[in-house]
């Protein structure tokens, strides 16, 4: 059982950087091929990969690291990249405040099928011919960050959304939306900051649906028409995704963790995480220690 490590900082030696771009091999050649522990970052992570072996693994949930694919990491979730040989690609870190000070508003990052908060965060997969495309923009970016040019971080603010927009086309899931969609789509921004906030006390579909003055029907219509998932199942999502880290990186007991989550009773918190999980959170405590 371990704490987890948080990253706060971009940049360890620069508080005040809210962007950076490496190499996947640099990073791997300055750890000597060490992989990291698992951990979070206060930021988004975005890992272009075009050639690599091992596994990516992203808030207990694993995927194969393999070639021509994209990674989005949203803050908060917790994540290790485990190598089996040299990666190639590159590694890009932003923060909000970046976002807000290039003129991208936090509205459009949300409104993005990418950055996944909760649940399956399985990587984009392109075709050659896209993922050359995006690996343009990135190649841009990389060379501009490590350049003196004038207003470098607006022009990397500017390609960093056509890359967004780009992968947002390759999704063909949730376009990002037009100005008809703005009233659904802030909807959706407030439900995600409000799940966040409340999930600890608050379930129900009906509570967050109050606070937005509409229907439960018509909150579950719009999450599900813009994540696949109802609004039900996103908050479920929320809660076991903190079970996971809970169970995993603190001592907490069964029952402080189901107090701490909202359950009335320590055997109401295990049959929903059984429910959800396919364990008992014993069984996955184990397990995943074993791991």
């Amino acid at each position: 059982m371990q704490k987890v490590k948080t990253y706060n900082d971009i940049n360890a030696t620069n508080a005040h950087e809210s962007f950076a771009i490496a190499k996947m091999e640099a990073i791997y050649q300055k750890r000597n091929g060490r992989s990291d522990d698992p951990h979070r970052h206060d930021y988004f992570t975005i890992l272009l990969v075009r050639k690599a072996k091992g596994i990516h693994k992203i808030d207990f949930n694993s995927y194969v690291l393999d070639n021509f694919q994209i990674y989005f990491v949203s803050p908060g979730q917790v994540h290790q990249v485990l190598e089996e040989e040299m990666s190639i690609g590159y590694v890009m870190t932003f923060s909000s405040q970046f976002i807000l000070e290039n003129n991208i508003p936090i509205s459009f990052i949300e409104s993005l099928n990418l950055f996944n908060d909760y649940g399956e965060t399985p990587p984009l997969l392109p075709s050659q011919n896209s993922f050359a495309k995006v690996l343009h923009f990135v190649t841009e970016i990389f060379q501009i960050y490590h350049s003196k040019a004038v207003m470098k971080y607006l022009s990397i603010g500017a390609y960093l959304k056509l890359f967004l927009i780009e992968c947002n086309a390759i999704c063909e899931v949730n376009p990002v939306p037009s100005i008809s969609d703005i009233s659904e789509n802030t909807i959706i921004s407030k439900f995600k900051h409000l799940v966040n906030d409340n999930f600890s006390k608050e379930h129900s579909t009906s509570f967050y649906a109050e606070l937005l003055h509409i229907t439960p029907d018509h909150l579950n219509r719009v999450i599900k028409q813009a994540i696949g998932k109802t609004a039900k199942e996103y908050i479920q999502s929320r809660i076991l995704i903190e079970a996971k880290r809970l169970l995993y990186f603190t001592q907490f007991s069964n029952k402080e963790i189901a107090y701490q989550l909202g359950f009335s009773e320590p055997a109401n918190f295990s049959a929903y995480f059984k429910k959800l999980s396919g364990f008992s959170p014993l069984h996955f405590r184990k397990r995943e220690a074993e791991r």
